[in-house]
């Protein structure tokens, strides 16, 4: 693989990756709507929502889910989600900027923020602290450059290259089984370099500090349609150990927020907007039949 040298700048980058997304509800105007107490939802909500007017959703750039704008507002599927659920909810959202995964967790648990709408996957392990919404999947989907498409004839060639991915992310775990096959295959294990979001991961990728970029097929999908002569993807696949991700709004256990949340989440679904956001993004593959609350202890 040829080297690259010229580092774009991150400016550059989250217009790039953000250019598909449209306009939602950022810190600012968020946080000027009124709660509507005669919403559908809002007599459900625990007390401490209500006091606070809103509800505060930690998040950080992670294109089309979210991109944070020149203004400081964010943009993307996570934005127009919240619109849908605040109608039903009689509250705004508010999303306010946090870096990395472990940062949103225990900023979580310590009451910083009432909830992060990843992309994170649902597990056991974390729903001992968290309710999980299940509300799309993912499949993990490896990034690389247009002019190194004759390398990357398949998911294979991602074997023995320099991932750069989220760390804590899936594209993380999704790799351990990746690397599982190919060294079952005789192959080379790739190796994961942890960053803190994915502008980091893009930044890696052109700077020759890494062959690919291991990330969501949302993720890959919207970059592709920003720029479709830049770039390429390759799907891991069932054989390596792909599956399909569960990935889920996490809210902090006993807030009292996951059964109006669900209620929410149920009403999109039935009104058709939760319908018309996924295929606004082109992630129609993504979508799920209903949302479900805590998938991994259900039963």
């Amino acid at each position: 693989m040829r080297v690259r040298t010229a580092l774009i700048p991150l400016v550059a980058v989250l217009a790039l990756v953000g250019c598909s997304s449209t306009p939602g509800a950022g810190p600012s105007d968020a946080a000027a709507t009124a709660p509507q107490t005669d919403a559908p939802l809002y007599d459900q909500l625990p007390d401490a929502i209500k006091k606070a007017g809103e509800i505060v959703l930690a998040g950080d750039t992670h294109p089309p889910y979210r991109t944070i704008e020149e203004d400081g507002t964010f943009t993307g599927i996570d934005p127009d989600l919240q619109k849908v659920l605040s109608a039903q909810l009689g509250v705004p959202f508010t999303i306010k900027t946090a870096s990395g995964l472990d940062a949103m967790l225990t900023g979580m648990l310590s009451g910083r923020y009432d909830g992060f709408n990843g992309p994170v996957r649902a597990t056991p392990e974390r729903q001992k602290d968290f309710d999980a919404i299940v509300w799309m999947t993912t499949r993990t989907s490896y990034l690389f450059p247009q002019e190194d498409a004759e390398s990357f004839a398949d998911s294979s060639a991602v074997c023995g290259t320099r991932v750069a991915g989220v760390t804590g992310s899936v594209t993380e775990t999704q790799l351990q089984r990746l690397n599982q096959w190919c060294k079952d295959q005789g192959k080379q294990a790739a190796q994961f370099i942890g960053l803190e979001d994915t502008n980091s991961t893009i930044l890696a990728l052109n700077s020759d500090r890494a062959d690919v970029v291991g990330t969501t097929q949302a993720s890959a999908i919207d970059l592709l349609a920003a720029q479709p002569d830049k770039y390429g993807y390759v799907m891991q696949t069932d054989e390596q150990g792909a599956g399909v991700d569960q990935l889920a709004m996490f809210l902090p256990m006993g807030s009292g927020l996951a059964e109006p949340m669900l209620a929410a989440f149920q009403a999109a679904f039935e009104s058709g907007d939760y319908q018309k956001i996924m295929k606004q993004y082109g992630i129609e593959d993504a979508a799920v039949d209903a949302p479900v609350l805590n998938p991994t202890t259900a039963g």
